[in-house]
């Protein structure tokens, strides 16, 4: 197996997550927000699953495309020699039924975009950026439900619906596919990997600034900000999740970097974004060992060296 795009939070995600935490998101943010949790939650429990295949294979996950002036957004998009798998995953709770086209949440009656035509619409598109890219072979799309507790009411007899009960034998599937991929392979997985686009110019933002912010450490598990901090570790009272300060701090100085990044990393203004570090000496000494100083009088800041790099 060979993650050759590997999946990582999208930055709308990890902005949304900290505004959640540190202001009042209107009640469409909020679902919004926790929409891209969930979803998130789903693709890492479904790369989990990829893990038990055996063979050689390329995963590229999250890939953005754009063909025709249409852009698309593809979960997994998995290579074998003789077959290209794209997987939309769904991480949906509850029970759903089906009026035509329509897919209707049972409990709250509300319509949910169909994935089915999402997921038709990716592999039209995908097809189209194939044939420009002279490059050949077999596509089958899937739509896997990852949640157990996920029910569809007049579910089709539609081989690309992959309801929890089938998704072992899913995988049981894939994992008969004949290993043994070659460079043409590899290069056509490498052009999709430069075709990818950039997430973050499709982010749906609220409006947001830094004075309105309620500062804090937020806790890596549930992301509730930390009020407690003992013996050189931060104590989240909601879930018992421990961490030491300079771990937490540096966490801290990327989120703020995310959030703000306009905003120049000082001594002062992480003292203020972390709050709960009551001293700036602690500050100082986690920035002069992780960053780097750039000197420039009043102006002077640190820099992560990853960023500079």
């Amino acid at each position: 197996m060979n993650f050759h795009k590997a999946r990582y939070e999208m930055k709308e995600l990890i902005i949304l997550r900290s505004l959640n935490t540190r202001i009042a998101l209107t009640e469409k943010e909020s679902s919004y927000y926790w929409n891209l949790e969930k979803g998130f939650q789903g693709e890492q429990k479904f790369d989990g699953l990829l893990e038990t295949l055996s063979g050689n294979y390329l995963i590229l996950n999250d890939l953005l495309l754009e063909i025709n002036n249409s852009t698309f957004q593809i979960d997994s998009t998995l290579i074998f020699k003789d077959t290209i798998y794209l997987v939309e995953v769904k991480n949906y709770e509850g029970d759903s039924y089906l009026e035509g086209d329509r897919w209707i949440n049972k409990n709250t009656k509300k319509e949910r975009k169909n994935p089915i035509l999402q997921l038709k619409r990716s592999e039209s598109l995908f097809r189209q950026l194939m044939k420009e890219l002279n490059y050949n072979s077999p596509i089958e799309s899937y739509l896997v439900f990852i949640n157990p507790n996920f029910y569809l009411y007049h579910a089709p007899m539609d081989p690309s619906i992959i309801l929890p009960p089938h998704i072992n034998r899913f995988i049981d599937k894939i994992s008969l596919k004949p290993p043994n991929l070659t460079d043409k392979h590899l290069k056509f997985a490498q052009k999709l990997r430069s075709l990818h686009l950039n997430n973050s110019s499709f982010m749906q933002l609220p409006t947001y600034n830094y004075d309105h912010l309620e500062k804090g450490i937020t806790c890596p598990g549930c992301h509730t900000l930390i009020s407690e901090v003992k013996n050189s570790k931060l104590i989240c009272e909601s879930c018992g999740c421990s961490e030491d300060v300079t771990s937490a701090v540096l966490r801290s100085a990327k989120e703020l970097s995310i959030l703000f990044p306009e905003k120049s990393i000082t001594v002062n203004t992480l003292h203020e974004w972390c709050k709960i570090i009551k001293s700036k000496k602690t500050i100082r000494r986690i920035l002069v060992k992780n960053y780097k100083l750039i000197k420039l009088g009043k102006s002077s800041h640190y820099v992560c060296p990853q960023k500079e790099s």
